[in-house]
């Protein structure tokens, strides 16, 4: 009986570690995603085609509930000569926040 007890408990817990894993992926994608889109909506390039995850804690969302609040960091360009660092804030599933470290807006006579 102890031994069909300690498989459950085992059990349980591979598969509360594979659901975080996969949920943590989705997370992500959607962390990558504003991050591109606010490069694109800004005129800037996103570099890497990636997020990368800097910080995790346990925060409480707009209804009282707790959630992850996960914070991933992105690199973009606005000259391609330059990397600057870019942050998106998820809390759950909901972005909370995004955020660009300031450039420089480049006229036209510039690019040129």
């Amino acid at each position: 009986m102890a031994m069909d007890f300690a498989s459950l408990f085992v059990l349980a817990v591979l598969g509360l570690a594979v659901w975080f894993w996969l949920h943590s992926l989705r997370i992500l994608e959607i962390a990558r995603e504003a991050g591109r889109l606010i490069c694109k909506q800004t005129g800037v390039q996103f570099l890497d085609d990636t997020v990368a995850s800097t910080k995790l804690q346990l925060a409480r969302d707009s209804n009282g509930r707790r959630a992850l609040r996960r914070t991933y960091r992105f690199e973009f360009t606005e000259t391609g000569n330059t990397r600057r660092e870019g942050e998106v804030v998820m809390l759950g599933a909901r972005i909370e926040s995004v955020s660009m470290e300031p450039y420089r807006i480049m006229d036209e006579e510039e690019e040129a």
